[in-house]
């Protein structure tokens, strides 16, 4: 059964967000969090400092099967009359990926526009969902242009070729073109109306229980708290209320995002939004609070399957690969969190005399000392709950849920490279979560040396056999990625095209 989201006063439906400032936002409400510090704050458009002079509709060479962007197919004529192929990128192996020259040839050979355009209109003609977006890009000297829009995928490409920025966010759809915002004889007339329901989870929230890691860094051990949460999330996601067009995308460095396409969820306004993020929290409190969960019993269905969801992950990835109570100050945060006094200085007896004594054998120890009978008024269900509780504070999801709230807040598009570690944002199959290795994602540089490595006898392969041409991103490792991206895009398509054909039957013309 769906959950309801209640209802709201349409007079409610606005706030004082909803008006956005000309400067640039705050990083709590209006910007990726995890890359707030690489912000600085200015508007002032920066001229293209690149000296590098390549003819864009030599570069431009995606593949597509409809008539709006045409085919970049090579046939045995075209070869023999054509110019030669283009040259290799001639990067240094010692280029880092935050060189201008390294993300404009990223973005000339390898970001898939066609499919994030449409994505993001939703249809394959040019509409408002795309021409009123806001995009808000980060130039290469730090600059933060916002409210840049663009009615075409070919003139956001050129743009970005052209600014050359180091990446660049997704904001809202508007009422009116964002750069027109300033002709409005009114303020207020310029207002979101459309956004993805987002929702992005970071590692640094999970500091105070992975062992392993810290601040920014991530390996194989910590991951699985981002793998726990997306499947806990994307289930309720698909389950509690019936969404459909779902994308996880791995931000790059330490979190994933979540992407919600259904026309559902994009007109939500921001008290539902409030309300399904509301839904999903659970650990509440900062690193020096108490006890972080407090869930009323008996367990909503989303908690009870939530934890049969996370109770092998507890006893493999949480108790052996974290070990979160070795130290003893550690174990103490365990005692605080159990209901029972004697039972606690039982245990805190016998760790004390064990200082080596593994987190899976101190979770043992709980209920072997319980059934011993070192307390005799131990209430059974309370430390039932309490142990379900500590299973939920340790692997549900924690979500920065102030990225969810509004409308307006911004947020990094899918395949931009990571200012901080050059690996691109690529998608994150849900149905193989388990799968997917952070570390193991290319950077811009490998992908770009790919491409040079293809060398001379694929492309003479090519012209033999008659074959369709390979695009560059398919000579790479972000092939499948890019793949999953257009078949995601695909089945988002047929389904708006469905919503259509129903609101035309729903409609029709009275005489």
């Amino acid at each position: 059964m769906l959950h309801s989201v209640p209802p709201i006063d349409p007079k409610d439906s606005m706030d004082q967000d909803s008006t956005l400032p000309d400067a640039p936002p705050a990083c709590a409400e209006g910007c990726d969090t995890e890359d707030k510090d690489d912000f600085s704050g200015s508007n002032a458009v920066v001229p293209d400092q690149s000296n590098t002079d390549v003819q864009l509709e030599d570069l431009f060479d995606e593949d597509d099967d409809d008539d709006e962007f045409p085919s970049s197919g090579v046939s045995k004529e075209d070869v023999s009359s054509s110019s030669p192929p283009p040259s290799p990128l001639q990067v240094a192996p010692s280029a880092k990926y935050s060189d201008p020259g390294v993300m404009k040839a990223f973005y000339q050979r390898l970001f898939p526009f066609r499919y994030l355009f449409q994505w993001l209109n939703h249809s394959m003609k040019p509409s408002n969902d795309f021409g009123h977006r806001e995009f808000a890009f980060t130039l290469q000297n730090d600059a933060y242009l916002r409210y840049q829009s663009f009615p075409t995928s070919d003139l956001l490409r050129k743009d970005i070729i052209r600014q050359n920025p180091s990446r660049f966010e997704i904001g809202p759809v508007y009422t009116t073109n964002p750069r027109d915002r300033k002709t409005l004889r009114k303020s207020s007339a310029f207002r979101p109306l459309a956004k993805e329901l987002v929702f992005d989870i970071d590692l640094t929230d999970y500091d105070e229980i992975r062992t392993c890691c810290n601040k920014a860094n991530i390996c194989h051990k910590c991951w699985s708290f981002i793998t726990m949460a997306i499947k806990v999330v994307d289930v309720a996601l698909r389950a509690d209320f019936g969404f459909q067009h779902i994308m996880w995308v791995y931000s790059g460095r330490r979190g994933a995002h979540a992407w919600i396409s259904d026309k559902r969820a994009r007109n939500m306004d921001d008290q539902r939004r409030r309300s399904i993020a509301g839904y999903l929290e659970v650990i509440k409190g900062g690193a020096q609070s108490g006890k972080k969960v407090n869930v009323k019993r008996p367990l909503h269905p989303h908690l009870a399957r939530s934890l049969e969801i996370l109770k092998e992950h507890f006893q493999n990835d949480v108790l052996v690969q974290q070990d979160p109570w070795a130290q003893p100050d550690k174990a103490e945060r365990l005692l605080q969190l159990l209901p029972d006094k004697m039972l606690n200085d039982a245990l805190r007896k016998k760790w004390e005399a064990a200082p080596g004594r593994s987190s899976v054998s101190k979770w043992a120890d709980i209920d072997a000392l319980a059934k011993a009978g070192v307390s005799k008024h131990l209430d059974g269900k309370a430390l039932l709950e309490a142990k379900q509780d500590i299973v939920l504070e340790y692997t549900y999801p924690r979500l920065d849920v102030e990225v969810s709230k509004k409308q307006i807040h911004l947020l990094k598009s899918p395949f931009v490279v990571h200012p901080g570690t050059g690996r691109v944002c690529v998608p994150i199959d849900s149905r193989r979560v388990e799968s997917f290795d952070p570390l193991g994602v290319p950077t811009v540089t490998e992908l770009i040396h790919e491409i040079d490595a293809w060398g001379p006898q694929h492309q003479d392969a090519e012209v033999e056999e008659g074959s369709k041409k390979v695009q560059d991103y398919e000579k790479t490792r972000l092939k499948p990625y890019v793949d999953y991206f257009r078949t995601h895009v695909g089945v988002l398509l047929r389904a708006e095209q469905g919503v259509k054909r129903e609101r035309e039957d729903d409609d029709p013309m009275e005489f």
